[in-house]
């Protein structure tokens, strides 16, 4: 299976967007992720504010909280939620074919 370039989708019903990159794959582990959130102590990579940054100013909703952690350089964490509803409509992979995901079918991502 490709990796996912870009996705197009309904944002809370009224929004279609294109989300394109590491926004998109993004966007992807925040979905996979459902109530329990997702930070990069899950999901390495390297700029998640970034991505969290770019989904935002398209309107999407996600919520942080700041975590603690130990491990040899303690400190803290964010943690991303997404909030509201979002339709994957369209995803389209680095080869230029669509690409079906387990998670596509389900219509919207529950509102917590």
């Amino acid at each position: 299976m490709s990796e996912v370039l870009s996705i197009k989708a309904v944002i809370n019903g009224v929004d279609i967007v294109t989300i394109r990159g590491r926004a998109a794959w993004a966007l992807l582990k925040l979905i996979e992720s459902g109530e329990g959130g997702c930070s990069y102590v899950d999901c390495p990579a390297p700029h998640w504010g970034g991505y969290i940054h770019k989904l935002r100013k398209l309107g999407i909703r996600i919520d942080t909280t700041r975590e603690a952690h130990g491990r040899p350089f303690a400190g803290r964490h964010a943690r991303y939620f997404l909030r509201g509803r979002i339709l994957l409509v369209d995803m389209i992979g680095t080869n230029g074919e669509p690409v079906d995901a387990p998670y596509a079918s389900r219509a919207s991502v529950p509102q917590f």
